[in-house]
């Protein structure tokens, strides 16, 4: 099966407001998908939908279907803590726990059940994540006081370390200085060749640097000063950056900002 996701007219509420209308499209397997558009488009509730959690949201509705390796991921049948074992998420601002640089990636491996050699899979996945160099001396050591850039890396490898098949990032590089962002950009890339990675971004010039295809997301504005999100164009990304078919991608990625 090529495609890892599959939503089909999938519409997100949060009580009498519509945050995302009637969204139809596949995500295929590998590389990097990248949702961009305005504030208030609805890319963030989108990335959420994937392992539900925008379940944790009082209030929060979901119409139409979306699928993950061909099953429905909104069945009774669906087992949330393995979904989202599967389909991990990065944040915005990184969010080491208050423990060892050892102790976050080991985390979910222990919460999951501990493999045999947990020192080995925390040692691959700081090595995938790029930050082994920079923490074997002493793996023992505190998180929190790692920079911006070293702890979305560390968030990357506890991320890595329940070997999950899709990585979500909701713009993982908004609080990093630009070093820290070209190094999580390089780093996007090569686990892009391992894992899934859906990626949004505000930077358009992020998207058109690394991801394989772009989906573009407007916001409709209502009378009453709510708005709602709809996707508006998804192609290959030279495609959407170079030849848009619809004229508001065209503003969009010319020179349209929030």
């Amino acid at each position: 099966m090529n495609d890892v996701f599959v939503l089909d007219h999938v519409s997100v509420s949060y009580g009498t407001t519509t945050a995302l209308r009637d969204v139809s499209m596949t995500i295929p397997r590998g590389g990097i998908t990248s949702l961009i558009g305005p504030s208030g488009c609805g890319k963030s509730t989108l990335l959420r939908t994937l392992n539900r959690l925008n379940d944790l949201v009082a209030g929060a509705r979901l119409e139409g279907t979306v699928t993950f390796d061909g099953a429905d991921i909104h069945s009774p049948d669906t087992d949330l803590v393995d979904l989202r074992r599967r389909v991990g998420m990065v944040f915005q601002k990184p969010n080491p726990f208050p423990k060892s640089v050892y102790d976050n990636v080991a985390y979910g491996p222990r919460l999951h059940g501990s493999p045999i050699d947990l020192d080995g899979l925390v040692e691959r996945s700081l090595v995938r994540a790029g930050l082994w160099d920079e923490v074997t001396d002493d793996l023992t050591k505190p998180a929190t006081p790692l920079s911006g850039g070293q702890q979305q890396r560390l968030v990357i490898a506890r991320c890595l370390a329940v070997e999950p098949e899709v990585i979500l990032m909701d713009e993982p590089t908004a609080s990093l200085d630009p070093v820290a962002t070209a190094t999580i950009e390089e780093l996007t890339r090569e686990l892009s060749a391992i894992y899934t990675i859906v990626l949004v971004t505000h930077d358009l010039r992020q998207a058109a640097r690394i991801s394989d295809r772009t989906a573009f997301f407007a916001a409709h504005a209502h009378d009453d000063d709510t708005r709602h999100g709809e996707l508006v164009e998804y192609g290959p990304t030279a495609e959407i950056f170079d030849s848009p078919a619809d004229e508001r991608t065209r503003e969009y990625v010319t020179g349209g900002r929030d």
